[in-house]
């Protein structure tokens, strides 16, 4: 049996655009994961605040079926605390990272080559990554994101900025992002 015309150029259209647009159309979604974390899963122990018994490096982060058009990525890491809501509240800020090479698709355990700039840890203190540290017996849902950008966040600094804070790194992001991938984790 013979296709229409019209079927036969509707497959071919399509075909070329999934080409041209790269791995986010092609079929290959835009993905996040963790060698030690699992969707949902509990922080490993060896992650954890040194006051949990961990040594506080950041998690070893992997992403895949990043779209062609990608100039480079940010990650914000955050959870929302109690009394707290998301859309209204900002929420506690882990890690905000950004100007992360496009050719980037992983970030080892600690981050020791620094990839990228870095913002204000948790308190506003230092820069760079905040492992969780959960009062007592409290459980926390912790979320990373990883940005594919279409531009360089330029509002932000090209260097580590303590003034660099969850709402700035979310302004700055807006109208750059191509795709974007979620881990959550419990701790």
């Amino acid at each position: 049996m013979r296709m229409p015309v019209r079927t036969v150029a509707l497959h071919v259209f399509l075909a070329f655009q999934a080409a041209i647009a790269g791995p986010a159309l092609a079929g290959t979604p835009f993905t996040l994961t963790s060698p030690a974390l699992e969707e949902g899963g509990r922080l490993p122990a060896d992650l954890k605040c040194s006051r949990d018994g961990g040594d506080g490096a950041s998690p070893p982060l992997e992403w895949t079926g990043v779209p062609a058009n990608t100039q480079g990525f940010a990650l914000i890491m955050h959870h929302y605390p109690r009394d707290t809501v998301e859309g209204r509240d900002a929420p506690s800020q882990y890690w905000l990272l950004w100007n992360i090479p496009p050719e980037t698709r992983a970030i080892p355990r600690g981050n020791p080559a620094s990839l990228g700039q870095e913002g204000a840890d948790k308190d506003g203190n230092f820069t760079g990554y905040t492992p969780p540290c959960s009062p007592g017996a409290a459980e926390h849902m912790y979320t990373i994101t990883v940005f594919a950008l279409n531009s360089a966040p330029d509002a932000l600094p090209s260097h580590d900025s303590r003034s660099v804070d969850w709402t700035k790194m979310v302004e700055a992001l807006k109208g750059k992002i191509v795709a974007e991938s979620s881990l959550t984790f419990r701790n």
